[in-house]
């Protein structure tokens, strides 16, 4: 073990929080000021935060503050940050061959771990994977493959949900006006409707035929006034809202979602990117739901933070041929690695139970929390996938900037929402510390209010 390793080992078990400067420090400041010079205003950063380090799920800024992370690098770090087996796969590979394009030549790494995905993936008999550089491009991927197999132009999507914001994923995503604002017109063909129990819907949803208003509305109302369903290629579904507010669907009604879907000759196409990899306690979250996918949608955490992203689909509906789609870079060798180690250390260091031990000692946490606070309207989620809802989006700021004063990086979603999505190596003593400094960060942010 050399020296660096020690010192991130050491970082990995370190005190956390601990600040020694005032936030922005000094070094951080620097920072700052060359980013607002140089750098695209599009980015749309939280706080100013900025970071040099990390180890598991502590995380150290450019003057020497020490942030626990209830981040994951927005989901992504799913073995915490340069977990030793990862760092060490991307060395070897990068120390033998850094790129060779998969697009047009057999690179051997690229089918090792579309192999492995086929074990993982929640459907039955054989699937195939698209390798892509992230989320987003795995989400356009699906679009392209839906509409080719079936040969039909529509595709629907729901309110709230977010799937990138390249062209066509962000004709899909509607989660913030602000994502499409000025950028139309949009990808045609692309229709909306309402999410799980229909929190969301502005009218009297009347009587559901399954019990759900919202797959009522797509059947008695999209179906009959906007579109036929014939004409419909796929309905993409975030299985648990990520950025619309960590909303987890009532029970059965992606169950319904799938019903509908085969009634009409529909393929359905779940969208993984953050709820996927664990973050629920099961590899994939449509596994505690009961629901298979024809087109299942990764990326995130499927890395551990090397650009990656996947495209799976069950074997038969995988029918484009030659030349329909291609990527000079996805499915690159290192990231490839990061992904084989990043499935190897779920599997082998049992994650998906510590998720899930974890994660019940984060929701029992904030649920008793919320008895004592009625600043907090809802605790929901699975596992380590938590939305806290608080009264309004002021109230969500507030207290994002107020935890991070405090130490603990966490970050809002939805309209009202504080999400939790800690890398899946967090400890109970780090939960419970997160819960000590969250609890801090409500009563600062009342007090600033007041």
């Amino acid at each position: 073990m050399s020296l660096e390793d020690v010192e991130l080992e050491g970082l990995a078990n370190a005190e956390a929080p601990h600040l020694i400067t005032d936030l922005p420090g000094p070094n951080a400041q620097e920072v700052l000021d060359r980013d607002a010079r140089v750098t695209s205003p599009s980015l749309p950063r939280v706080y100013e935060f900025v970071p040099k380090r990390g180890s598991g799920s502590v995380v150290e800024d450019v003057d020497g503050n020490i942030f626990l992370d209830l981040n994951a690098g927005i989901a992504v770090t799913s073995t915490g940050h340069c977990h030793p087996r990862v760092v060490e796969a991307i060395q070897e590979q990068a120390a033998e061959l850094i790129h060779y394009s998969a697009s047009d030549f057999f690179l051997p790494i690229y089918s090792e771990v579309a192999e492995r995905l086929d074990e993982i993936a929640p459907m039955s008999g054989p699937v195939r994977s698209f390798l892509t550089n992230s989320g987003t491009e795995a989400v356009e991927a699906g679009m392209k493959l839906a509409r080719w197999a079936t040969g039909r132009q529509y595709i629907i999507a729901f309110y709230n949900s977010f799937h990138g914001r390249s062209y066509g994923s962000v004709s899909l995503t509607a989660s913030k006006a602000s994502y499409r604002a000025g950028f139309g017109p949009l990808l045609p063909g692309v229709l909306h409707a309402y999410y799980g129990d229909g929190r969301d819907m502005h009218m009297a949803p009347g009587s559901a035929e399954d019990g759900f208003p919202t797959i009522d509305y797509i059947e008695h109302f999209l179906f009959r006034k906007m579109v036929s369903p014939l004409e419909v290629a796929a309905i993409f579904v975030e299985p648990i809202l990520g950025e619309g507010g960590y909303i987890v669907p009532p029970d059965g009604w992606l169950i319904a979602l799938r019903d509908l879907c085969d009634r009409h000759g529909i393929l359905l196409a779940c969208d993984e990117v953050q709820c996927g990899m664990g973050r629920t306690g099961k590899m994939w979250a449509v596994e505690h739901m009961g629901v298979e996918p024809d087109i299942l949608l990764a990326g995130k955490g499927i890395a551990s933070g090397m650009p990656l992203g996947a495209m799976i689909a069950k074997g038969e509906k995988m029918t484009w041929t030659i030349g329909t789609h291609g990527s000079t870079y996805g499915g690159n060798a290192v990231s490839c690695a990061a992904a084989l180690a990043t499935i190897d250390v779920i599997r082998e260091e049992h994650l998906l139970e510590n998720a899930a031990k974890v994660g019940d000692v984060l929701l029992h946490g904030l649920r008793d929390l919320q008895e004592r606070n009625e600043r907090i309207r809802e605790v929901r989620g699975l596992a380590l996938m938590i939305g806290v809802e608080l009264p309004d989006h002021h109230t969500m700021i507030a207290v994002e900037q107020a935890a991070f004063r405090r130490g603990l990086l966490a970050l809002g979603c939805g309209e009202s929402t504080i999400r939790m999505s800690p890398a899946l190596v967090f400890r109970e003593d780090q939960a419970r510390a997160a819960l000590g400094i969250f609890e801090g960060a409500l009563a600062d942010a009342e007090n600033a209010g007041s």
